[in-house]
Parts: C-alpha cells; structure tokens; sequence
C-alpha cells in the first residue's frame, strides 16, 4: 500500500472564504464542484460556510444531492446538464437550477407542471467563453419563454450569469468585452420585466482583481483553496492560505556509484557516487509521470529531484553524497516545507487545478 497521504486543512478554506468575503460587498458562492476541487465535497463545503459563504456552487446534479444528504440547507446552484437531468429530485431539495437552453427550461417546466416545487433558476448567458450558456442572440427568445412560465408560477427566474474566458490575465480586452455583453443582457432582462435576485460574473479571479465586476455574488472556485490563479502583486498570496498538503515516506536508502542508471529506460544516471532515496508513491497515486526529472520534493526542508521516471507506484529522488536522510523519513510533495501545487504545476506543464484534483483522488479513496 502507498504511503503517500493528502491532508486537508478545512481551518484554511474557512480563513479564505472570510478573506475573500473582506474584499467584495457582494454575497459570496463557494465553488465546491469537482470533490470541492479534491479537498473533499462534503468537508470543503462546510469549511466554507463556516467562512461565511452565503452560497454553495456545483456543477454537477449529483454533488448538488449530495451536499442537501449530508445536511446542507442553504442556497446552492448547479449548472452542468442537458436537458435529461434529476429536476424533480432538484427541485423537492431547494436547489437553485441554470438554464442555458428552451430544452432545459422545458424539462424544469415538465417537473413543476407534474407537482414538482416551483423551482428558483438562473439564465446562464454566454458572453463570449464559448462554453455553457445561450448566446446573446438567442437570449430574448428564452427570456420571453422564461417570463410566461414565471406568470404561470411554474419558475422563479431570480438570477443571471455568465463566465469570463480570461479573468486571470488581467487587463485582458475579453474582459470588458464580456462585461460589455453581460451588462447587455441585464437590460434585457429588465426589459422583460424579470426581476432578478442575483446577478454574477466573477470567478476568483475577476473576486480577486475587479471589484466593479462583482455585482451581486462572487463565484470564488480555486482561491477558496488558497490557490489563486494570478500571482498577488504584494507577495503575499491575497492572504490565503493553502489548505492541501501532499506526504510520503522514504522506504529506503541506498548508496551508488557514478554511472548508475535510475528507473525505467535510465533516464536519470548519476554523475558521481551518491545517495537513492525510494519513496512510496507513484501515477496510481497522483503522482504525474511526467514529473520525471522536472518536479522537487523536500526532505527535511530541503528540495530534491526526482530522478528518473515516476513508476506506478514508486519514485527515486538523488540525495546526493552526503545526506542525513533515512529510512522512513518524511516526503513533502506537497506544503509548506515544500514545493507548492504551482510548482508541480510549472514542471509538468498543467495548472494547479489539476494537480490538487489528481492528489485529491487519493484522499477521495482513503475516505471511502
């Protein structure tokens, strides 16, 4: 069995979420899509509405369900489906429901003519990231289809949003560009005389960096982890706090002579005589095979290499010559004494998102 571990500091997403909140006049939606980005569903949502979130956000049905089965009762949105999806099961849990479609609208409006709860939806607008959403030109024909089921009491349309492609380049023309269109579409609605509770634009960060683009309700996803897309101009990380962790252990140590090739296809030979150290984890765990060679982990506050190609369950790191490290000591990946999930990010070419989702699998596991 592998010894690496993933741990969660669920005190640090709820730090976060009430830094995060300093900075808006807006209500704030955390995102807790994706196992609350691999730091656990159920625990980051918690965690988050003890930082004060005043929302919970999902993209998928299922996490939606899953929050209200394990307690959860306040305001929550899912946006993430076709037209075939659990309204009814949505609706008796008081789950707020996007529409980016007549088809989806159509299903909502099916579940609440056979007695299902009048559901509260949000018209998801796609101002310009190409993705979920309906487009601008298309926008008056679901808003006019929106308001005659409101004037039945089929729905409650008490929200709109959309999502920025480039938020965290900031300056970026798509920025405005977007604002531009979104603000469009509020007209819009107002002229369909929608009265809408909620308006929201802004990921972490646009939370982060446009104050003027908050509106009603902030989305914050990643910097809810204390991993905010953009480098904080101050050093200082925006005052978050990373709340994932990543250890191994070393399984054992071993001396060697220049020339010694290390791993599959010897990628990694060893220049001089030296130290192995074998640590206990590999891809099956997390670990990215492509970090071979590229990415650093620490021992006892100090960064190594790993030499040579990530197994499936094993990596080497070179110790060098004279090293005090031992036999089941301690493997940072992951955390404060350590590299952060940006550094795996920056060696093996992804972003740090999915470098905390992949570790988080292992956490999902040992929960299970």
């Amino acid at each position: 069995m592998s010894s690496l571990k993933v741990a969660v500091d669920s005190a640090a997403i709820t730090h976060n979420v009430r830094t995060l909140g300093k900075m808006t006049a807006a209500q704030v939606m955390a995102v807790v899509k994706a196992d609350g980005y691999g730091h656990g569903l159920i625990e980051a949502a918690a965690a988050a509405r003890a930082g004060g979130a005043a929302w919970l956000g999902v993209a998928q049905p299922h996490e939606a369900l899953a929050l209200r089965a394990a307690g959860d009762t306040g305001r929550m949105l899912t946006w993430l489906y076709g037209p075939e999806f659990p309204a009814e099961e949505l609706m008796a849990a008081d789950v707020d429901l996007s529409v980016s479609s007549p088809e989806v609208l159509g299903r909502i409006v099916t579940a609440s003519r056979d007695g299902s709860p009048s559901p509260r939806i949000h018209i998801a607008v796609d101002t310009g990231l190409g993705r979920e959403g309906v487009t601008i030109a298309n926008l008056p024909g679901l808003l006019e289809l929106a308001k005659a089921v409101e004037r039945e009491g089929l729905v409650r349309v008490v929200g709109m949003w959309s999502h920025l492609a480039w938020a965290d380049a900031p300056g970026h023309p798509t920025i405005d560009l977007q604002a531009q269109h979104f603000r469009q579409a509020l007209v819009m609605a107002q002229d369909a005389a929608l009265a809408l509770e909620v308006r929201h634009l802004a990921n972490s960060a646009c939370t982060l960096t446009r104050p003027d683009l908050h509106f009603d309700l902030v989305r914050p996803g990643i910097a809810i982890y204390g991993l905010p897309p953009i480098e904080d101009p101050n050093g200082e990380n925006f005052g978050l706090r990373p709340a994932m962790s990543v250890t191994s252990r070393i399984i054992l140590v071993k001396d060697v002579l220049a020339g010694q090739g290390v791993s599959y296809g010897h990628e990694y030979v060893t220049t001089y005589p030296t130290t192995l150290g074998l640590v206990s984890a590999g891809y099956a765990d997390g670990v990215f095979r492509a970090a071979g060679s590229v990415a650093e982990v620490a021992v006892k506050g100090r960064r190594y290499l790993i030499a040579g190609r990530v197994c499936m369950d094993q990596f080497v790191i070179d110790l060098g010559p004279a090293t005090e490290v031992c036999v089941g000591d301690e493997v940072t990946l992951i955390g404060p004494d350590g590299p952060s999930a940006r550094d795996w990010a920056t060696a093996v070419g992804t972003i740090d998102y999915e470098i905390v989702c992949r570790f988080g699998g292992l956490r999902a596991k040992e929960s299970a």
